[in-house]
């Protein structure tokens, strides 16, 4: 059997699902990857020694990094952290200073993958400190020169190390930050697809409820018409029955549209805002149409010169909503009864009072409904006050709705500095990242300055002029030879550039023959006896020096170019 899941085609035998040969390749993907990387962390290690830019090393050691190596590629991904520490290993075995070329590349690729793929930074520091405390061990006892060597581990560690790392890490809070992008632009798009939702609902409330207050208030003057029509005299019985009936039909419409409302309004009434529509016509003119329709409905304003309130306005529209709502009701459910609507206002906002009395006639079946529960809602959304129920032996609306202030003029954006944008983490993220970098890149810049300087100093320190060198004679005692040699003697000898090998038993001290910086320069070997006496002086030519250059050199010294003295004539060397 056959089924398909997430990783592709899985063919079912019993209970043990076997995978289609499709998925081999993905399964080998990452060991191929590993392998690719292994090679190119190998590659140097390989060919360094035969170019001779290491020290020559035996084929079992070349053997044994090949496979800390392979280790070293194998846990890179699942612990980066032990990969690091394995190749820094073997970093520190190949040189104490942990710089060199056969693992100088593997050693700053592991450092990237371990801040691409580490998550806390805690644990790298750690080796990193590690690191630095056995290589300062390893210079301390078995380094030439302790302080440039320390310099260069300090520069491996940083430029080699460090450096890489925080640029993993840097790669996988940016790979983090635009994930997390993604994420909010679909978390946005969701929000404004709800958002888009709910205005389309309310919208779909709103259109219900102006339907409700339009519809029905004319459908109300329609009733009330045809039943100024029935009881008109000198009307025929057949007409009579016709108006009767219309005024049915009238008030079944009305019924009907309610309950077409009702499925419509699928929004909370208390989340609805007023119609967005405006009336059209002001609260005076609503009235009197009203009483042109037959409705006994009278006019009453109070107090001098009341203003009537603007009816494109937010005020103008809510009252004429609820004057044409309460007449509605009256006409629904008090037939007959006389209407009274007075309105006050003043500075505060407008007062709205409709008053109607008992019913003259028998108000026909209907449901309640909710529009005394939506004009509630919506003066409340204002700030207003609303009050509906019985008076005397009718029933009141009274409403208060304040003064609507005029829009503020929005105020200017504040600038990023005085207010944090959504994008502000991300912002901070990046920032430390680049204060990282930035620390780095400087101490390493100071440790560089730093390094050259020892450099300079120390090589400067040790050059034996040739002039010196030349009045320099093979016997001489060494307090007579310590006047004119310099106060330090050169470090990194160059011995395999030798003329000749060193006598037996000698103590030989190189010195330069030029303050000439990153350049191959000569040397002078000096060595001496058990007992301080000179013994032999050689020049040991630099890389690259012309052979005319040399040929004029040797011609000036001869024949001291190479001075050996005989212990055996000891007894004659003050003669000479």
């Amino acid at each position: 059997m056959v089924r398909e899941e997430g990783g592709g085609p899985v063919r079912q035998e019993g209970d043990r699902p076997v995978r289609h040969e499709g998925d081999r390749p993905r399964r080998l993907a990452p060991l191929g990857r590993g392998v690719l990387l292994w090679a190119g962390l190998a590659l140097p290690a390989v060919t360094a020694d035969r170019l001779g830019m290491n020290e020559p090393r035996s084929v079992w050691q070349q053997l044994a990094g090949l496979g800390v190596l392979a280790v070293a590629v194998a846990l890179s991904r699942r612990q980066p952290l032990t990969a690091f520490a394995l190749t820094a290993a073997l970093g520190l075995a190949a040189a104490p200073a942990l710089f060199s070329v056969s693992y100088g590349p593997a050693l700053g690729v592991l450092a990237l993958l371990l801040g691409l793929r580490a998550g806390r930074p805690r644990p790298a520091v750690a080796a990193f400190a590690g690191v630095a405390v056995v290589g300062t061990a390893r210079i301390a006892l078995v380094g030439v020169d302790p302080p440039p060597e320390w310099l260069v581990l300090t520069g491996t560690l940083l430029f080699g190390c460090v450096f890489p790392w925080l640029c993993g890490r840097y790669w996988r809070q940016s790979r983090a930050l635009a994930e997390a992008g993604w994420l909010r632009a679909a978390r946005l798009e969701d929000e404004q697809r709800h958002a888009e939702e709910r205005a389309r609902l309310r919208e779909r409330a709103r259109i219900a409820q102006d339907m409700h207050d339009s519809l029905g208030h004319e459908l109300s003057l329609l009733a009330l018409r045809a039943g100024a029509l029935q009881v008109a005299p000198g009307l025929a019985a057949g007409h009579r029955a016709a108006a009767a009936d219309l005024r049915a039909a009238a008030a079944d419409a009305t019924d009907h549209l309610h309950r077409i409302i009702g499925v419509l309004r699928e929004v909370s009434v208390h989340d609805e805002p007023a119609p967005l529509t405006p009336a059209g016509e002001s609260m005076q003119e609503l009235v009197a149409r009203a009483a042109e329709s037959g409705l006994p409905v009278r006019w009453e304003p109070q107090g001098a010169a009341t203003p009537d309130p603007d009816p494109g306005g937010v005020t103008g529209r809510l009252l004429h909503r609820i004057v044409r709502e309460a007449l509605t009701n009256a006409a629904r459910h008090a037939p007959g009864a006389p209407v009274v609507v007075a309105v006050a206002g003043h500075a505060r906002g407008t007062t709205v009072t409709v008053t109607n009395g008992p019913a003259a006639e028998e108000p026909s079946a209907s449901s309640g409904g909710s529009g005394l529960l939506g004009l509630r809602a919506a003066v409340t959304s204002v700030g207003g006050d609303f009050r509906a129920g019985p008076h005397a032996d009718g029933f009141r609306v009274r409403a208060h709705v304040p003064a609507q202030q005029a829009p503020a003029v929005p105020a200017p954006s504040p600038t990023p500095a005085s207010s944090p944008t959504p994008a502000a983490p991300f912002a901070h993220a990046r920032r430390r990242v680049a204060l990282g970098l930035g620390a780095a890149a400087g101490a390493g810049v100071a440790l560089v300055g730093a390094a050259f300087g020892w450099y300079a100093y120390t090589e400067g320190r040790s050059v034996l002029t040739p002039s010196a060198y030349a009045k320099l004679r093979p016997g001489a005692p060494y307090d007579e030879v310590a006047r004119v040699l310099p106060d330090r003697e050169t470090r990194d000898p160059p011995t395999e550039r030798a003329p000749a090998p060193e006598p037996a038993g000698a103590d030989c001290r190189y010195y330069r023959a030029s303050g000439e910086l990153l350049v191959s320069v000569d040397h002078f070997r000096l060595c001496f006896d058990e007992r301080g006496r000179l013994l032999a002086k050689d020049v040991v030519p630099g890389i690259g020096t012309p052979a005319e250059r040399r040929t004029e050199r040797d011609t000036q010294d001869a024949p001291d170019a190479h001075h050996t003295y005989d212990v055996h004539d000891e007894h004659e060397e003050p003669a000479r």
